[in-house]
């Protein structure tokens, strides 16, 4: 199917690594809890985004330039890992009455689900070794074939993030009744932060 070996495969493959917990995940989690489902939805179009500019910049040979200059990469992994801590630790010193972290409007969670995507420079290289595993040789169509494989990563991505934003917008109006709960949630989000930004720093 064009070009691409396996595509059932390729679908399971990417509904698995959507499913792992990531910043990408904490973000459509948090952005849901706090704007509804207007910031759900548009962190869900900010990582689909995010995904986009990061898996073409694979294709067209990123990984191999920061593969061949690892102060490069590292340096863009450091950023990402400082914003990601940035934005936990904001979260666990807020007090109550302050405004919340990701409490803006659908156009900011948008940025920052983006900015938590772009801003983690693996992505790019395990999307160039994860594309060519599911590419035929004998029947590869070129860009057409990346094209599809891009818009399939998309539109699982889309059904993911609608459904994980409908869970925790049910879940989180029979949280609102109790503030303490609301608190601990925003401490918890912004400690998982600050591992995510730590883990990516110490990553080698």
């Amino acid at each position: 199917m064009f070009g691409i070996a396996d595509y059932g495969a390729f679908v399971v493959a990417i509904i698995v690594f959507l499913a792992i917990p990531g910043p990408g995940n904490l973000a459509l989690v948090t952005s849901t809890s706090k704007g509804g489902m207007p910031g759900g939805l548009a962190a869900t179009f900010g990582v689909i985004a995010g995904d986009q500019v990061l898996m073409w910049m694979a294709v067209g040979g990123v990984a191999a330039l920061l593969t061949a200059y690892p102060a490069a990469f590292h340096a863009v992994q450091w950023l990402g890992a400082a914003y990601l801590a940035w934005l936990g630790f904001k979260m666990l010193v807020a007090k109550p009455g302050d405004a919340p972290v990701l409490n803006f409007e659908p156009r900011h969670y948008f940025k920052q689900a983006l900015f938590i995507t772009l801003l983690n420079p693996k992505a790019i290289v395990f999307y160039m070794a994860f594309f060519p595993l599911f590419v035929d040789p004998a029947r590869h169509q070129g860009l057409l074939t990346f094209g599809v494989m891009a818009l399939t990563i998309a539109v699982l991505t889309f059904a993911y993030g609608l459904g994980a934003t409908l869970l925790t917008h049910f879940l989180a109006e029979r949280m609102r009744a109790n503030p303490v709960v609301g608190r601990v949630l925003e401490k918890l989000a912004g400690v998982f932060l600050i591992g995510f930004g730590v883990k990516l720093a110490l990553t080698k």
